[in-house]
């Protein structure tokens, strides 16, 4: 049996359908964990068990776990809280819940860093990494996907994009550093959670097919939707001016800011892009299949 929490998000999309087809084969059930069941299509919901709730529920992690023998765990970051409720409190019941049911394997999503001598000053990333050893002091053999940045957090400039050829971040325009397809992410996870040869605990880089700047994105851009694409750096204050004005809980701010900071020196850097550590899609391809139609539509 195989738990996939946070079904419907980003990464648990492209997840959900890569075990329905390859899990049979495996001998292994699937359970979901999500909180709104109307979210998956009924052809799924016939396909898997459902629990219903927040996978950050003792109760609800308690029913999940029973019976499991793998998980793939997703925190969703909740702006509301500190960083470390976001990542280690939401955990805290499930870790317990590994530990009473004796689940054998957990993947969980996690970020770049930990090599790095920036990860105790890395907001995020540095709750993220707590959270890997919160997990791992369970006992279970526990794989992070160690994570740079997504493609998709470009979609949430597309409206930018669109009316304006602009899209932002806090880094500097020609910082190279890794950035991964979240469909990339969903395929290493697949792997792990079918294939559970591994044990211990260990981070599994999950890098894209090569490094890029901010400059380089806007050109691929540019190329991609026929159209000019320029990069503006936001300083880091006026980042946390802005989302503060969103009404997000102020350490969780902070921690989005130190996050910022520390790729803008260097975390995500350190970690070799061997055979194994590459992903497949390439900005270009990413580009053509989902930022296009979302920037054309």
């Amino acid at each position: 049996m195989i738990v996939i929490t946070a079904p419907t998000g980003n990464i648990g999309r492209h997840l959900l359908p890569l075990l329905l087809e390859s899990a049979p084969a495996h001998g292994e059930g699937l359970r979901v964990v999500v909180r709104d069941p109307a979210r998956l299509s009924e052809a799924v919901r016939e396909r898997v068990e459902v629990i219903t709730g927040s996978h950050g529920d003792a109760e609800v992690v308690d029913r999940a776990f029973e019976g499991a023998d793998a998980v793939f765990w997703l925190v969703p970051p909740d702006a509301s809280l500190t960083p470390d409720d976001a990542y280690c409190g939401f955990t805290r019941p499930a870790a317990k819940a590994l530990a009473a049911h004796g689940v054998g394997h957990v993947v969980g999503v996690s970020a770049l860093g930990r090599v790095s001598p920036l990860a105790h000053r890395a907001g995020l990333v540095t709750a993220s990494l707590a959270m890997d050893d919160l997990i791992a002091g369970t006992g279970v053999a526990y794989r992070a996907l160690a994570n740079p940045s997504f493609f998709e957090n470009i979609l949430e400039e597309a409206d930018s994009i669109r009316a304006k050829g602009v899209f932002t971040d806090a880094v500097d325009a020609d910082r190279k550093a890794p950035l991964v397809a979240v469909a990339d992410i969903a395929a290493v996870a697949a792997r792990l959670l079918t294939d559970r040869s591994w044990t211990g605990s260990d981070s599994v880089p999950v890098l894209g097919p090569r490094d890029l700047s901010y400059n380089d994105l806007a050109r691929i851009m540019t190329e991609q939707l026929g159209r000019p694409v320029r990069y503006e750096r936001q300083p880091l204050g006026e980042l946390h001016a802005t989302l503060l004005g969103y009404g997000l809980n102020e350490a969780f701010v902070q921690g989005i800011v130190d996050m910022k900071r520390a790729k803008n020196e260097g975390l995500d850097a350190g970690v070799a892009r061997t055979p194994d550590a590459a992903s497949p899609t390439s900005f270009e391809q990413w580009c053509a299949l989902t930022l296009k139609p979302a920037v054309l539509s």
